[in-house]
């Protein structure tokens, strides 16, 4: 499967995933979309009440990726799974970029127009199950 067809396959929760595996993908970086789900919270039952699916892993370089485009404010949650994620997995390697960090990356990679219409958004209604 070509790379465009990849990237074709995946249903990006948001166009900056979209973005990021396009600039793998140009560079070379074997990429996995939300290969894995860690579970960070339980109920009395053992039942999980609280997960996290980092976006991408980058197989070669053993490391995870999580990119939030939520405005500072918003971004409460998930700041609480990456805590949680390091205190439970210490030995998984992830790394967040945050909405300035992708704007820089667009910028760096002369994607100007895509930078300049990349706003912030609101957090996703979160529904338990």
């Amino acid at each position: 499967m070509s790379a465009e067809e990849e990237i074709k396959s995946v249903s990006f929760s948001h166009i900056a995933e979209e973005m990021f595996a396009r600039i793998l993908d140009f560079y070379g970086v074997v990429w996995q979309y939300e290969p894995k789900t860690f579970d960070l919270e339980w109920n009395e039952k053992g039942k999980v009440k609280l997960a996290f699916a980092p976006d991408f892993y980058l197989p070669d370089q053993d490391l995870y990726i999580e990119l939030t485009t939520l405005r500072p404010q918003l971004a409460t949650i998930k700041n609480k799974k990456l805590r949680l994620m390091n205190e439970l997995y210490p030995d998984v390697k992830i790394k967040l970029m945050k909405r300035r960090d992708i704007r820089d990356m667009l910028i760096k990679y002369g994607l100007y127009e895509e930078a300049q219409n990349f706003h912030g958004t609101d957090a996703q209604e979160v529904k338990s199950g």
